[in-house]
């Protein structure tokens, strides 16, 4: 990329951060103020049939949850649901550190300060939000696996030594979720207001935050030398991956509490071929990032099919999934 392309790229950059940064001050939602907590209709009652998981779910449509007796699914669901928001607040908690990290250096009048802490303010919000939809729950969510919550004080660091995979492992934890509460909201099943309230306001703000990651990718990939942007290659499906995992898998103490036999968690995580269909299907929107982006390479596009997460790249992002496989 020449200097002058340089330039032009960077001023159109600053122009869209602009433009997530007035979105975020015309819509934006508060944890406490756009949540009707107190309503009756919201209130967590463990025998509600409406947290019986439905099918889209990847532990929903597996046959030995839709064996359980009616009561089992319904508690599984409940704990499961508070698993889920308790590790999706402790993946924000990361991206709020490593924001605040990354902008601690940034330049006045920088565009990206101004976004990151507009998104900075929304995260923290919705770990407001998953932690007090986990208290009312009753249950004692564990989170994310054990080596996840160890690696936590240490992850965020990445923001200001190497900000650019660390950019890319947001989008390893945002993207996987993101794509599953659109596959519930779309499908229309029963739920729980409660919990469809939350996923409407993460699905809406998520939106910005994954954009900017794309956005801050596509800006600062081009710019890397050969070598680096080969080893940000490499390391991108690993932590695509991984934090896939992180955010999707059940760790063994949230196993234990829902009765999962260990046959049921190597179907769903990724044995079975709807399963590894799902799996692949995540990360359709980051395929189409690396490939526009320089970052889907030969040596790269190896690991993505070791992994078990290659396969077509997305057209547009949020394109929803084919049913074939």
């Amino acid at each position: 990329m020449t200097a002058v392309e340089q330039e032009n790229t960077g001023v159109a950059y600053e122009d869209r951060l602009r433009i997530l940064s007035e979105a975020s001050v015309e819509t934006h939602f508060d944890a406490f103020e756009d949540i009707a907590w107190d309503d009756p209709a919201y209130a967590v009652d463990a025998d509600d049939p409406r947290w019986i998981l439905p099918e889209v779910d990847t532990l929903g449509g597996h046959r030995w949850y839709q064996a359980l007796p009616q009561e089992e699914q319904i508690r599984v669901g409940l704990q499961r649901q508070a698993n889920v928001a308790k590790v999706g607040l402790q993946f924000e908690q990361i991206l709020v550190a490593g924001l605040m990290n990354y902008t601690f250096a940034l330049p006045n009048r920088s565009a990206e300060f101004r976004y990151c802490t507009h998104e900075a303010t929304e995260e923290t919000h919705h770990t407001q939000m998953f932690q007090e939809f986990v208290n009312r729950t009753g249950v004692d969510a564990p989170g994310g696996p054990l080596l996840f919550r160890l690696l936590a004080p240490f992850l965020p660091l990445f923001a200001r030594w190497t900000p650019l995979p660390f950019f890319l492992g947001v989008l390893a934890g945002e993207e996987p979720i993101d794509h599953l509460q659109k596959s519930i909201l779309r499908a229309g099943n029963t739920m729980h207001p409660l919990l469809q309230r939350i996923m409407q306001i993460h699905v809406a703000e998520e939106a910005r935050h994954i954009g900017f990651a794309h956005q801050y990718v596509e800006n600062h990939a081009p710019r890397l030398s050969r070598v680096r942007r080969a080893a940000v290659a490499l390391i991108l499906p690993i932590l695509m991956r991984f934090l896939c995992d992180v955010i999707v898998v059940p760790s063994r103490k949230a196993q234990a509490q829902m009765g999962m036999p260990r046959w049921v968690v190597k179907d769903l995580y990724w044995r079975d071929p709807a399963s590894r269909k799902m799996l692949r299907d995540l990360f359709a929107d980051v395929r189409m990032l690396a490939e526009n982006t320089g970052l889907m390479t030969r040596s790269s596009r190896v690991l993505w099919r070791l992994l078990k997460i290659d396969g077509r790249a997305a057209r547009f992002r949020s394109e929803p999934s084919s049913a074939a496989a």
